[in-house]
């Protein structure tokens, strides 16, 4: 399965194609779930694992894997299904999100599956899991979960949304709350969506949230059809990577084919982390990178944008 995963630069081929790649598994039962392999970093068979005093019940320890210690934490218990116990003949996925490395147990890994967006569809309201999953698509007439990672994590490490006293400009949020400044946000997780709304919250800015590329995309041609200019209505586009129906990639694709929407300023804000970003960037065009999740770093962005808004 490692050698499935060793090429990155065959998978940033598929950048701007509104596709995908994931890697099906099972956890503690029959369902198949998935993961984008762009978030991993290899499959191997779960390594000794130590346990540690005071750590999270769904974590199981840590071990030590090419030179680093990482979490090992039992992703069917994160999710909420029955812990899977007798770990011995499990894989572990281990993959880099936000910045940091973790190790996920799984039961078996099943295969790599090529597919477009498009079928990649949101969950179903209301499910048992839907809370932490991202999306639901069909393989092999098959249902499979694609998990949201960001909110598994969330729940194990809470997260922070305030912004340093040295990066926030209080006069530069007092504008932007007497100017409505908005940025409109293309995001598939709840709780990216939640960290990026508080964080700017911070800031001054309002945040208009949608769940997916396709709803961005769509939104912004309502507003022309409707005589509003996006770009005097909304002064920045904060867009996920990897979202149901139309990717990031293939948003920020569309809109610089649009004469009335191509000089958005659009940054990619993903938990994908890697060499591969910076050319992921200039081969879609958007204006800007950053990493899920940095309070710190996206007021600082934001901020910039906003001075440059106010001195037009």
């Amino acid at each position: 399965m490692s050698k499935l995963l060793e090429s990155v630069d065959a998978r940033t081929q598929l950048v701007g194609e509104n596709r995908l790649e994931l890697l099906l598994f099972r956890l503690a039962g029959r369902q198949v779930f998935a993961l984008n392999v762009f978030k991993i970093q290899e499959v191997v068979q779960v390594p000794p694992v130590t346990a540690m005093p005071h750590r999270h019940s769904v974590v199981v320890g840590v071990t030590h894997l090419r030179d680093q210690t990482i979490s090992v934490i039992d992703l069917s218990a994160a999710i909420g299904l029955k812990p899977l116990g007798d770990i011995t003949g499990c894989n572990m996925i281990v993959t880099e999100y936000n910045r940091s490395i973790q190790g996920f147990l799984v039961k078996s890994v099943d295969r790599i599956v090529n597919l477009n967006w498009e079928v990649i569809l949101p969950p179903p309201s209301g499910s048992g899991r839907s809370h932490f999953l991202t999306a639901i698509t069909h393989v092999d007439n098959q249902i499979v979960e694609v998990l949201d990672v960001e909110r598994v994590l969330a729940e194990i490490i809470p997260y922070d949304t305030s912004v340093s006293d040295e990066v926030l400009d209080q006069d530069l949020a007092r504008m932007a709350r007497q100017r409505h400044l908005r940025v409109l946000m293309a995001d598939d997780s709840p709780t990216a969506m939640s960290q990026v709304r508080d964080t700017l919250k911070h800031l001054g800015v309002e945040v208009i949230g949608v769940q997916d590329g396709l709803q961005a995309l769509n939104l912004l041609k309502r507003w022309q059809s409707e005589g509003i200019n996006p770009l005097e209505h909304i002064f920045m586009l904060i867009t996920d990577a990897e979202m149901p129906e139309m990717d990031g990639y293939r948003l920020t694709y569309e809109i610089r084919k649009d004469p009335g929407l191509r000089d958005l300023y659009i940054v990619l804000h993903t938990s994908l982390s890697g060499s591969f970003n910076k050319a992921m960037v200039e081969k879609v065009g958007c204006n800007g990178f950053l990493s899920k999740f940095q309070p710190d770093q996206l007021a600082d962005l934001v901020q910039s944008r906003v001075r440059d808004v106010l001195q037009r």
